[in-house]
């Protein structure tokens, strides 16, 4: 009896699953030879869900895989671990469609306009995935480049993060980051920083009093970028005068960094507190606006003859 009870119970269990499953599998029509239920579209959302999880834990693991070889740079870790995931979800997506029994054959009839809808729906997404490969493969722009993109209306500086299948990654001094598709690197202006080298120029316009002598505000100028921290000493900083202002003689501060990616704007007012305070320990004068103005009548004034024969 315990024999037959323990033998008779996984028979009913069984029978019960079966009768659930016509049960479900009998809510829905046909297609041709396809049968579309109830059954069919829980099967299916299983199996794609399933597959969605293993491709996104699969593509993690290979990068980790990845991550532990020395031999790579972050360029070339970058470009295998886009191809490999590639690859993964390429393989996931034909595992499911041979799991869920998907004969390709059978949509002959609507491989055109499947084709065609499925191209017009993912053109930007295949654009930039292939803009991105494009990227890590020529080496315009690499993780830990600091670049300058301009759209037309604004323009973003930054250090890039991440090169990702859909987008890269720029993070900005303010600590934003900016995901900016990979076509629009490829047709919009970029300016790389550090694509062939890593020192940046900065450019500084200081004024100087026409009643200073020029001589002795470059050599201050030139000894206070000197001793700005992050400004190298070779190449040199320089000082050229540009140009005869309104109200002062302009003059250029020339100097050079290697690491934009700590910014721009600090060295830049470090070098300007310098050169002010020097300037007024050694007694340069700082420019201010100068205004003549005429003044045609004061009150109480004669009137001029001119004035008065026209009156």
């Amino acid at each position: 009896m315990t024999l037959n009870g323990i033998a008779a119970r996984p028979i009913s269990e069984g029978a019960g699953l079966a009768k659930a499953i016509a049960i479900f599998d009998s809510w829905g029509f046909d297609i041709g030879s396809v049968r579309i239920s109830v059954w069919t579209i829980v099967v299916s959302l299983i199996v794609v869900a399933a597959l969605i999880v293993f491709a996104r834990y699969a593509s993690k693991l290979a990068a980790r895989l990845l991550g532990r070889i020395s031999g790579l740079d972050v360029v070339q870790r970058s470009l295998a671990e886009k191809l490999l995931s590639l690859a993964i979800w390429a393989a996931a997506f034909f595992v499911g469609l041979d799991l869920l029994g998907i004969n390709l054959t059978a949509l002959t009839v609507f491989s055109g306009a499947f084709g065609l809808a499925v191209g017009f729906g993912l053109q930007k997404t295949f654009g930039n995935m292939i803009a991105g490969i494009i990227l890590l493969m020529d080496r315009s722009i690499k993780p830990g480049d600091v670049i300058a993109v301009n759209d037309g209306t604004n323009s973003v500086v930054g250090q890039v993060s991440r090169i990702g299948i859909r987008a890269v990654s720029v993070v900005t001094r303010d600590k934003k980051e900016f995901l900016i598709p990979n076509e629009n690197l490829m047709i919009n202006q970029v300016e790389n920083w550090s694509y062939s080298s890593r020192d940046v120029r900065i450019r500084v316009p200081i004024g100087v009093g026409y009643g200073s002598d020029i001589s002795l505000a470059e050599r201050l100028m030139v000894d206070a970028a000197l001793d700005t921290p992050r400004v190298l000493p070779v190449p040199a900083p320089q000082v050229l005068l540009v140009a005869f202002g309104d109200n002062a003689l302009m003059c250029e501060v020339r100097l050079w960094v290697d690491d934009p990616e700590e910014g721009i704007g600090n060295v830049r007012s470090e070098l300007l507190k310098r050169i002010l305070a020097s300037f007024r320990e050694n007694g340069v004068q700082l420019p201010y606006p100068q205004r003549d103005i005429h003044i045609r009548d004061w009150p109480g004034s004669p009137v001029p003859q001119e004035r008065q024969k026209l009156t």
